[in-house]
């Protein structure tokens, strides 16, 4: 959490880190960084009183950054936990890796840019981003734009749609490429007004 906050605030954003609910409706944008297991990660969302306020200031076009499992939040549900629902703003599931590589992926590895996604604006071809994560979200699924990075299996690495973005890796960790990022999404809300 420090380290995602100081990202931002290097990339030009005055951050507010909070534990309440009602800081959300006063927002002008959202950073939701995750780390650890989607069901802990799901369950203490829902019990802090985060998703209703979280879900209604999406919904009125507040842009949204999703970090790591803070990405995988933002769809439907995820093997790591069966039978428990994510926040759905995006259609699909989360895999495990089935792999002869090393699991977690903990390692640099490509962004390959799909479409045009905010996040991805005025980086070179193929930037390397740093990833720590044993579940993600297919290539085969629907998503607007962003990047898509090879682990054995083509994966969703960077999503964008509409005022939801996310990111599978770790900007904060991601040297000039994951400021770059977020300094791209601060571009992007202040073009949301």
């Amino acid at each position: 959490l420090r380290s995602a906050a100081k990202a931002l605030e290097r990339s030009g954003f005055e951050v507010v880190v909070s534990s309440s609910p009602g800081a959300v409706r006063s927002a002008r944008a959202i950073v939701v960084p995750g780390q650890g297991h989607f069901r802990q990660v799901v369950e203490n969302f829902e019990a802090s009183g985060f998703k209703k306020p979280l879900l209604e200031a999406i919904h009125a076009g507040v842009p949204l950054l999703g970090i790591c499992v803070g990405m995988q939040l933002l769809f439907e549900t995820s093997d790591e936990a069966p039978g428990l629902e994510g926040l759905g703003l995006l259609g699909g599931h989360l895999e495990r890796f089935e792999t002869h590589h090393p699991v977690p992926q903990m390692q640099w590895n490509t962004l390959e840019r799909v479409g045009d996604s905010p996040l991805m604006r005025n980086l070179p071809d193929q930037p390397f981003a740093y990833f720590v994560h044993s579940y993600f979200v297919n290539a085969q699924t629907p998503v607007s734009s962003g990047a898509i990075t090879d682990y054995a299996v083509p994966f969703w690495s960077v999503v964008s749609q509409d005022n939801i973005h996310g990111t599978q890796f770790h900007p904060e960790k991601s040297q000039a490429v994951g400021l770059k990022m977020l300094a791209n999404f601060r571009e992007f809300t202040l073009e949301r007004g």
